[in-house]
């Protein structure tokens, strides 16, 4: 048997729209996997009575699938299903990780994303690399058709999730068909200060380059409080508040110093419009981990 730890992630970060993601120190998905003739899987933890344990309608059963490795699959979910912190991800990248190493298939890190992106496709209808690919490699990543880049950037953050549900084909069907010229100028500069923020640890630049006027304003209407909250983080010493991928989870950056008083007034802000909400004090931490 061998176990793997895939961390929740944040895709998106408001200026990178289905490219830039990171992993988060917390919370996590701890997956067990033993060769077998079948898959077969099984489900703890958050959430996991929403979670199909068919192989056909769970994201592993794709990945199992994909990499011709039937297996005893075990998950034990750390990450609320429908929380914008890449729950389903999680799930499919530890196991590609797990079976990867189990059967000997001998694909590297990069090469196991679009293998676990795969997995993703089964929940979100496409298959989007923006979540499983700092899931399994860590740190802050850049997904694109040409592949992914990664950096090792440690930067303080604080992710609250709310006690609603926002399912990411409703998010993906509120996203605008185009944007005004001036608007994609603003937001290639914002995901440059971000990306430059990332390389040096920059909360400062990493914030500034959060802000994004296309997707984030569409996808908040979804969460009750959305404003509120990302105001009452600013005031508390966020440098930068969006949406974790397709929500209801905020992400704010802060500096190490914040993360307990920018979380507990995103807590308030949320208790303020009656939804309860928990939060994790986090950083950017490691991809899939093999045990």
């Amino acid at each position: 048997m061998l176990t793997v730890r895939a961390p929740a992630t944040s895709a998106n970060l408001g200026s990178g729209f289905d490219v830039f993601g990171v992993a988060l120190s917390h919370p996590a998905d701890v997956v067990r996997v033993e060769k077998a003739d079948e898959v077969t899987i099984e489900v703890t933890g958050a959430g996991s009575q929403y979670i199909p344990e068919d192989p056909d309608k769970n994201t592993v059963g794709a990945v199992a699938e994909a990499l011709d490795a039937p297996a005893r699959i075990k998950i034990d979910k750390g990450i609320r299903p429908a929380s914008g912190l890449g729950s389903s991800a999680a799930s499919a990248a530890a196991a590609a990780v797990a079976l990867n190493e189990l059967y000997d298939r001998g694909h590297s890190r990069e090469e196991l994303v679009p293998i676990a992106a795969k997995g993703e496709a089964v929940v979100s209808g496409d298959a989007h690399d923006d979540n499983v690919a700092p899931a399994i490699m860590g740190g802050f990543t850049i997904a694109t058709d040409d592949g992914v880049t990664k950096v090792d950037a440690d930067v303080p953050l604080v992710a609250c999730l709310p006690d609603i549900v926002v399912s990411t084909r409703d998010a993906r069907n509120v996203v605008p068909d185009g944007a005004k010229v001036s608007q994609l100028v603003e937001t290639v500069g914002n995901a440059a200060t971000l990306t430059t923020g990332m390389h040096r640890d920059d909360p400062d630049l990493v914030g500034q380059g959060m802000y994004d006027s296309v997707v984030t304003p569409a996808r908040a209407k979804l969460i009750d409080g959305y404003d509120d909250v990302r105001e009452a983080a600013f005031d508390a010493g966020a440098t930068g508040v969006t949406i974790s991928g397709a929500g209801p989870a905020v992400l704010a950056a802060c500096h190490d110093g914040d993360r307990r008083s920018v979380g507990t007034a995103m807590l308030e802000a949320f208790d303020a419009h009656g939804v309860d909400a928990r939060v994790h004090q986090t950083r950017i931490g490691d991809g899939a981990t093999l045990y």
